[in-house]
């Protein structure tokens, strides 16, 4: 287990203890004036009553309230800030993906915002090779009811799709080069501060990911932490992980794990289980290895699953809400129909301990918009989990 003051606070600043040594060192200098201004009242009393005669202990509590009761409050606040910051630590990260496509009001009436720290915006990517971004209107309500709740809120460059499109490698390419990276980092932190986004979060795949994504990570740490904002990443141990360099992982506050999409239906012929457990456990021990440190990475939980064979006939992809709709009892398994493989909450509930056990940030989500609701719940389940763990 890490010592306490070793561990960052939720929201990606690290845990700094200023604030409780800043009031207990009041609490001391308090106590000291208190008893410099017991010894002079002491002395006054003798000298004006004889020095043989002692003080009347209602006398003294007149004389010294003021400085006892200042010396409590300080002790108070003490006590209150130490605990509150603790709160804050002790709560796992639970971050979760919104992705554009879906009805970000329907997500927003519906999800219970209270049971995740963090919120990813998927995704956002330059429309040429300026760099700009555009948003939708419909995104600032989201992001004001989210904050709301004391949720962050990151916005999410990127993605698969992105990544496998040629046009917009080129594109990141010619953005990500020496000559343009300071220029387009300067444009993405003013644009989450124009929009009231609390970071950015970076999620280049495969391809996408070359001799230039270190260097554009450490321009972007530089230029978001001026700020106060945030640097994600969201990386697969299959899928350009090993093309990441360690230096970048000290500019991270998160790494988000893609520990899914083993196989799926771009892989017909070797249908299953995209998600197991096991494969968890493979890929945060790869990402340790590899330089990221527990405190900083989330463990990923699909909410979706694919199928093969006959299920994929109309359907290769299913939300896991969708799927408790349509298979009975779906929530309490990893499998329905003839071949629709996903995570149940039993599974979704072992990997939570799993990031438990290993000391993690945290969990991350893809994505929130498809959950089930009630009972059959994954993010419920999720909270159920980690809400009041300890560590």
């Amino acid at each position: 287990m890490r010592p306490f003051l070793e561990r960052p606070v939720v929201g990606g600043a690290k845990f700094e203890p200023e604030g409780i040594v800043h009031a207990l060192d009041n609490i001391q200098k308090t106590a000291g004036r208190y008893e410099i201004s017991r010894r002079n009242a002491l002395e006054e009393h003798r000298e004006l009553c004889g020095t043989d005669r002692r003080l009347d202990i209602v006398d003294a509590a007149r004389l010294y309230r003021a400085e006892f009761q200042e010396m409590l409050r300080s002790l108070f606040v003490a006590i209150l800030t130490f605990a509150s910051l603790a709160y804050a630590r002790e709560r796992p990260i639970v971050a979760g993906y919104v992705p554009l496509w879906s009805d970000l009001q329907t997500v927003a009436d519906n999800v219970d915002f209270e049971k995740l720290t963090h919120i990813n915006i998927a995704f956002l990517n330059p429309a040429d090779e300026t760099g700009k971004l555009k948003l939708d209107g419909k995104v600032a309500p989201f992001i004001a009811a989210a904050h709301r709740y004391g949720v962050k809120v990151i916005v999410s460059i990127g993605g698969g799709g992105a990544s496998e499109d040629a046009a917009m490698r080129e594109r990141y390419a010619v953005l990500l080069s020496a000559e343009r990276r300071e220029a387009f980092a300067a444009m993405l932190v003013e644009f989450a501060g124009e929009h009231g986004f609390d970071g950015v979060d970076v999620d280049l795949e495969g391809p996408a990911i070359t001799d230039a994504y270190g260097p554009f990570i450490a321009v972007l740490s530089t230029a978001l932490k001026s700020r106060g904002l945030l640097l994600t990443a969201a990386l697969s141990k299959g899928y350009g992980g090993d093309h990441v360099p360690r230096s970048a992982f000290a500019h991270f506050d998160f790494v988000h794990i893609m520990a899914y999409d083993a196989t799926g239906p771009w892989a017909p012929g070797k249908p299953g289980q995209h998600s197991s457990l096991r494969f968890a456990h493979e890929n945060v021990e790869w990402w340790l290895a590899h330089g990221v440190k527990p405190s900083q990475a989330t463990l990923g939980l699909p909410f979706y699953g694919y199928a093969f064979g006959a299920d994929a006939a109309k359907r290769r992809e299913f939300n896991f809400g969708e799927i408790t709709a349509r298979w009975p009892g779906a929530a309490q398994r990893d499998e329905s129909g003839s071949t629709v493989f996903y995570n149940g909450i039993p599974t979704i509930q072992a990997k939570c301990r799993l990031a438990l056990e290993k000391e993690l940030a945290g969990v991350m989500i893809w994505h929130i918009a498809g959950d089930a609701k009630g009972a059959d719940s994954l993010l419920q389940a999720t909270h159920e989990m980690l809400g009041g763990a300890s560590r």
